[in-house]
């Protein structure tokens, strides 16, 4: 059975009765992974708060951060801090400089763009071959493609489709997740996958982009947490004692 996953559910934290709906929802469209942004200070009690809302609706619950440094000595300092404290670790890139950083380093799983600026869109061969060797992989959001109309939407579906395009030249990987942050932006796995035509994905990419390739960003970061984690490939295994 395909196991999809929303990386990047946008829920407001401060809302409980929005996030239960949220999960709740995201249950129902066939999720059983989500991915909640947290804010790098995030007290444990907090995530375990999530976690339980989360388990109550039958999904698994990851503990994302985006970061949205303003240069690379900034990124690097953030990522030295949290990367051992979150599951999942996301960068926004708003400059070149930025996304050639975050492109390159192992510790970033995924690279996202702004919307509203395609300027700023900074996914291009070079950024892509970086990201080849590190295993980051690029994100859409689909809760954009809903609620921008006109022009701005056409944009954005140009750029998406140049993104896409070079991402498969250079076999980085790509996560679609919802983005939303209300129950009413939320589709259904197969709804993204009829959306993901629109920048040239076909049905089987888009299905792997939202199960598949989340799934192993998230299994990979919790095996590196675990603490039998050594190295990549190694780590202890504990016998029963005779």
């Amino acid at each position: 059975m395909t196991k999809f996953v929303d990386l990047h559910l946008c829920a407001p934290l401060r809302d409980i009765e929005q996030i239960k709906k949220m999960v709740t929802k995201s249950f129902e469209l066939g999720y059983r992974l989500v991915g909640i942004p947290l804010p790098s200070n995030v007290e444990l009690d907090e995530i375990e708060r999530l976690r339980k809302i989360c388990s109550e609706a039958g999904l698994d619950f990851v503990s994302r951060v985006d970061i949205t440094p303003k240069n690379t000595q900034e990124l690097l300092a953030n990522l030295r801090r949290l990367r051992r404290k979150f599951e999942v670790v996301s960068v926004l890139c708003m400059s070149k400089p930025i996304a050639r950083q975050a492109a390159k380093d192992r510790r970033v799983d995924v690279l996202s763009f702004p919307v509203a600026k395609p300027r700023n869109r900074f996914f291009d061969s070079a950024e892509a071959e970086l990201a080849s060797e590190s295993s980051a992989s690029l994100e859409i959001d689909m809760a954009p493609l809903l609620s921008l109309e006109g022009f701005l939407r056409i944009r954005l579906i140009s750029s998406l489709r140049r993104e896409v395009a070079i991402a498969k030249s250079f076999h980085v990987p790509v996560v679609i997740s919802s983005g939303a942050a209300n129950d009413y932006l939320l589709r259904g796995p197969h709804d993204y996958s009829a959306l993901a035509m629109l920048f040239d994905m076909d049905s089987s990419l888009a299905f792997n982009a939202l199960s598949e390739v989340p799934l192993c960003i998230v299994e990979r970061n919790r095996l590196k947490l675990s603490s039998d984690f050594v190295a990549p490939g190694l780590r202890v295994v504990r016998r029963r004692d005779p």
